[in-house]
């Protein structure tokens, strides 16, 4: 398997984790636990894990000094993401954040096309525009819900903190440290500010059912631990912007658990939504490989003026 398909492995299954945020987390609030609890929870429960992969997979725990800062700082940008994220859950529908959280990937094309000089190709926007249209179809404001500016400023701050992340993951120093390091520490650093936000555990609300520990569990494993490394690895292997629009399956996610588990009716608007994601995702897959295939197939079929010559 070479790298490019690892790469956009990685990233559908590091999209498919992420979605599942609400999943795991909505039972949580239900029970009376705040964001920060909960996010405290997931970032205690994901670190250990990280450490077991990183100890069966033979690795040490060691970083230079130089390596701590950019660190830190990646870590800080991905606790804030995920707190504005789980902060704008008491503000508007789960469903309605992942929709609205989707606009990273334009910003994800637009700081590397402004700051590292990426060129925009017209396949590459055209991409952004399938998954947003679809991502829009996938919306759906049956009860009427007006959306709070609240809600929106913070899962804007969630997108503007990923994408700044998922660009700064790609850059060259990183590509020196094993990939289950890097998450391992910007896991690390990121727990600090939750450990801060619930006055080092002062203030930390535990949950009322012994089950709900499988949650907070599911939640360190699935859309942390293996999303968090699917994605720095994803960037290495394909870069930041095909990553961030194979982040279109996290809203196909939540549909997909929503018609399993929660028997919300699969519409035909939703299958729209969900066929121009694909379409968009496909397109990124395929790559160079589409332009030179209409290049060979455009051959095939000469223009008039050559044709009456």
């Amino acid at each position: 398997m070479n790298e490019k398909v690892k790469g956009y492995l990685l990233g559908f299954i590091a999209a498919a984790t992420y979605g599942m945020n609400p999943l795991f987390c909505l039972p949580l609030y239900a029970d009376g636990v705040d964001p920060d609890s909960v996010l405290f929870f997931r970032y205690l429960f994901a670190i250990p894990i990280l450490a077991v992969m990183l100890k069966v997979r033979g690795r040490n725990f060691k970083i230079q000094k130089r390596e701590i800062l950019p660190l830190a700082v990646l870590g800080g940008l991905i606790a804030l993401s995920s707190l504005t994220l789980f902060l704008s859950y008491h503000y508007m529908a789960a469903g309605i954040a992942s929709t609205i959280l989707f606009v990273y990937p334009i910003m994800v094309a637009l700081i590397m096309t402004i700051f590292f000089r990426e060129k925009l190709t017209p396949q590459t926007l055209l991409c952004i525009l399938l998954a947003l249209s679809g991502i829009g179809l996938l919306y759906k404001n049956a009860e009427g819900d007006t959306l709070s500016l609240m809600g929106v400023l913070l899962v804007m701050a969630s997108a503007l903190s990923y994408a700044v992340y998922i660009v700064g993951a790609n850059r060259p120093m990183f590509k020196n440290i094993a990939t289950l390091k890097v998450t391992f520490y910007v896991l690390v650093f990121g727990f600090f500010l939750f450990l801060f936000r619930v006055d080092f555990g002062q203030s930390l609300h535990f949950v009322s059912k012994w089950y709900l520990w499988l949650n907070l569990f599911a939640l360190g494993l699935f859309p942390t631990a293996i999303s968090f490394l699917c994605t720095t690895q994803a960037i290495q292997y394909i870069g930041s912007t095909p990553t961030a629009i194979l982040g279109a399956m996290e809203p196909v996610t939540a549909i997909f658990f929503g018609v399993l588990l929660f028997g919300e009716a699969l519409t035909p608007r939703i299958v729209c939504g969900v066929v121009l994601i694909i379409l968009a995702v496909t397109l990124v897959i395929a790559g160079g490989n589409l332009t030179a295939y209409l290049m060979r197939l455009r051959k095939l079929f000469p223009s008039l003026r050559h044709a009456k010559k």
